[in-house]
């Protein structure tokens, strides 16, 4: 008889607006908890999915958690962020990570799959991620990890986060393989909303400071080129061509062009609009956006970028897989 992968409980653990969900759900897994104590990242999930997430998963007992084979759980990252103070574990949103480790303990779940900010890797001089490892492990988890980039994803933004996938040791998964990059031709400009859009409208920026480049490349290109600045030309002062790919959404972070950075397109310069930042990030269409934009360029600057969590949960489906083969 063969194996398969059956449907896979899982529960989306500091779940913001639900990035995790839409991959694994795409899979054909189901959610069954969902937390977060942000009230504007609950109100804009419960409208897309239906249901209301849990609050302060600090003071949710880990019995009233429901059974589940995948722990997911993009756990805070501004303790860890360059865009963020770097307190790392001595702010209380880094202690989170305990939170995961008493829900892991308590339900032995098959895999843990967990996302942060590449800088984790270095914070503290590299003690954070040494601590990390260690409790992981110490919780009955064989532990790999990895940085990967969603512009080698077909996601048209810089973004590099560090994922962990984290097998139950007694399903003897001692080799992981993060998936492979497929550089396909994708540019800013392919996501854009039609130059017609009334959306656009207080998005664009008309300053005697900005500064266009003398010579501006129009070729396409998988990487972020940069076209100008606006004031010094400092973090969130700079302009990049919708040729080649976005930088990265951020939650917070200043200048004109905080949060989603400027764009030169079709001539002018401007930030992006949430929809666009909507498939910056892989969510469809239908995603019901927060009605007020800054709003909804923090929640996207928080999320995962879903074509890369939906690949890296294919390569954890084909390990399970090979698990279950073995013990058949």
């Amino acid at each position: 008889m063969g194996v398969k992968i059956e449907k896979l409980d899982f529960i989306d653990l500091f779940c913001g607006i639900g990035g995790f969900r839409y991959a694994l759900e795409n899979l054909g897994h189901n959610c069954v908890f969902s937390s977060d104590w942000d009230k504007d990242a609950q109100a804009t999930y419960s409208r897309n999915f239906g249901d209301f997430p849990h609050g302060d998963l600090t003071k949710i007992k880990s019995h009233d958690i429901p059974p589940h084979h995948i722990l997911c759980g993009g756990f805070p990252c501004q303790p860890f962020s360059i865009s963020g103070k770097q307190h790392g574990f001595a702010d209380a949103r880094g202690t989170l990570l305990d939170e995961i480790l008493r829900i892991g303990k308590f339900h032995t779940p098959q895999v843990l799959f967990l996302e942060n900010v590449k800088n984790y890797l270095s914070h503290a001089n590299g003690a954070t991620l040494t601590t990390t490892l260690e409790c992981l492990r110490n919780a009955g988890f064989d532990v790999f990890y990895k940085v990967l980039n969603a512009s080698n994803f077909g996601v048209p933004q810089k973004r590099e986060r560090l994922y962990f996938v984290c097998f139950r040791k007694d399903l003897g998964i001692y080799d992981f393989s993060f998936p492979e990059p497929c550089n396909s031709d994708v540019a800013l400009e392919d996501i854009l909303l039609s130059p017609k859009s009334s959306n656009l409208e207080g998005l664009y920026i008309n300053r005697d400071d900005l500064r266009l480049s003398a010579n501006i490349d129009h070729s396409r290109e998988n990487r972020s080129i940069r076209t100008g600045t606006v004031g010094k030309g400092g973090q969130g002062e700079r302009i990049y061509s919708s040729k080649g790919h976005a930088i990265t959404l951020s939650a917070f972070g200043g200048g004109v062009g905080a949060k989603t950075g400027m764009y030169l397109i079709d001539g002018k310069v401007r930030r992006l609009h949430p929809r666009e930042c909507a498939r910056l990030m892989g969510f469809p269409e239908e995603f019901k956006i927060h009605e007020r934009r800054n709003v909804s360029y923090k929640q996207f600057g928080n999320s995962v970028a879903i074509p890369v969590v939906k690949r890296i949960f294919q390569e954890i489906q084909k390990s399970l897989f090979n698990a279950y083969r073995k013990a058949a």
